[in-house]
């Protein structure tokens, strides 16, 4: 079987192995996929429910306290009555029955600033989880444009290796009429053994991506997919090219990236919880009211019966109720310190804040920084593909005509193959880094629920 068979043999199982049994996918099906099977996407959501679960019972805290109570207690040998108070000797029972309420009036407004506490974290946890939605996006858009890039490399692969084998089928047939000499015949088997071996390697590499791919959707991995580009075209719009202001896309992040919402959450709670802490410097007012009853085997009229049950727990009922005044007078300074603790907290809040509003403002400036760079590339390397191109057709027609060696048509070849492929890599840099401005500009970049 000469090699141009062969060569065709395997472009042939490549397409087929590429495009049989796979499900095509969009973006944004595989960020809406990734998005919901991702683990740790479910652990914030279990944040978000134990925080939520708190905010409630922060408002519960202003509903009364309500108990009820109940004994039944024998006493063996010489005892205290709790009927009189009496020593007696005999063995006896009691039953009891008791209900109590209370209710705080006054507390220094501690309950109302944990509710309010509880609310800011409750946010924040929220815009964490979308904070993470978002990265997982962004590492998906990633995964996709480098399947979609080792796609294309595998397929200028494949064009390759196809001139490459028509090439070696014209030498045959140039040696056959006595045009090239047999030495012409090994190189051009060299030269399509090499491509051979990029198809390979392309092959490969795009495997490797699809991996990547289906491991940041958390899809089965022995799952053949194949990406849609259609809505992803590659072509590039030159208005898209306007110059970026660095400031005013930092201006617009500020007011919806969600780490930066989630630490001013932290930062608001933390103000909340010194007024917590505060509180506990006031005077407190508490009221309480009560009902008791009970029963008592001692608890006999003048026949010597025990008074019946019902009877005695009508006569013996008694009801309270009371306000409570607490002064804090000296609780060993721990009071202070906890609201000198709680400003230090505030101040790293704050800090912490100014921490993620520089760093996002410095990612911004680098990746307008790269977007104006790779844009100079881009112009450059559509050039570079054009001129080689143009070279490669006018080695293509001298090697034709037997004015250049094919060792010099394969060098032309591969210089327009690799500037093709340089172009085509920063082509999907370029709009990689233009959806992530536009991210950072406020546009719809991803089909997620903001609202968490």
């Amino acid at each position: 079987m000469d090699k141009f068979l062969k060569s065709l043999i395997v472009l042939f199982l490549l397409i087929t192995t590429i495009v049989s049994g796979q499900k095509s996918w969009s973006l944004n099906e595989c960020v809406a996929y990734g998005l919901a099977h991702n683990l740790r996407l479910n652990d914030l959501d279990y944040n978000i429910k134990s925080n939520q679960e708190k905010y409630k019972q922060s408002y519960r805290e202003l509903l009364p306290n309500l108990s009820a109570n109940s004994n039944y207690t024998i006493l063996y040998g010489r005892s205290v009555d709790p009927n009189t108070n009496e020593i007696v000797s005999s063995d006896f029972y009691s039953n009891n029955y008791s209900i109590n309420a209370s209710i705080a009036i006054f507390r220094g407004f501690q309950k109302l600033n944990s509710i309010a506490s509880a609310k800011f974290l409750y946010k924040a946890v929220k815009e964490e989880r979308l904070q993470e939605k978002y990265l997982l996006a962004f590492r998906i858009m990633t995964a996709f444009y480098d399947v979609r890039f080792y796609e294309e490399q595998l397929q200028i692969s494949i064009e390759q290796l196809a001139i490459s084998s028509l090439n070696l089928n014209l030498v045959k047939k140039q040696i056959d009429l006595g045009l090239k000499a047999g030495s012409d015949l090994y190189e051009a088997e060299s030269i399509l053994t090499n491509d051979e071996l990029s198809v390979i390697q392309s092959k490969n590499n795009l495997n490797a991506a699809l991996l990547k791919l289906k491991q940041e959707m958390n899809l089965d991995y022995t799952e053949n997919i194949g990406i849609n580009t259609l809505d992803e075209a590659i072509f590039l719009n030159k208005s898209e090219f306007n110059k970026i202001d660095t400031d005013s896309v930092y201006q617009k992040a500020l007011t919806f990236i969600p780490n930066i919402k989630a630490q001013e959450f932290k930062t608001n709670a933390a103000k909340k919880d010194i007024s917590i802490a505060k509180s506990n410097l006031y005077p407190s007012l508490s009221f309480s009211a009560g009902y008791g009853t009970g029963y008592y085997e001692t608890n006999i009229d003048e026949v010597g019966k025990v008074i019946p049950f019902h009877t005695q727990l009508k006569d013996n009922a008694s009801q309270f109720i009371g306000f409570y005044l607490t002064i804090p007078i000296s609780e060993r300074w721990s009071n202070r310190s906890q609201i000198k603790q709680q400003k230090i907290a505030l101040l790293q809040a704050k800090n912490n804040l100014s921490i993620q509003k520089q760093e996002l403002h410095q990612l911004i400036q680098e990746l307008v920084q790269n977007f104006e760079a790779t844009k100079t590339e881009y112009n450059q390397t559509e050039k570079s593909e054009a001129s080689h191109l143009l070279s490669y057709k006018i080695a293509q027609k001298k090697y034709d005509k037997g004015m250049i060696s094919i060792l010099e048509l394969y060098q032309a070849k591969n210089l327009y193959a690799n500037s093709k492929n340089r172009n085509l890599q920063v082509k999907l840099k370029l709009k990689v880094q233009k959806k992530t401005l536009d991210f950072y500009n406020g546009l719809p970049v991803f089909n997620i629920n903001n609202t968490n």
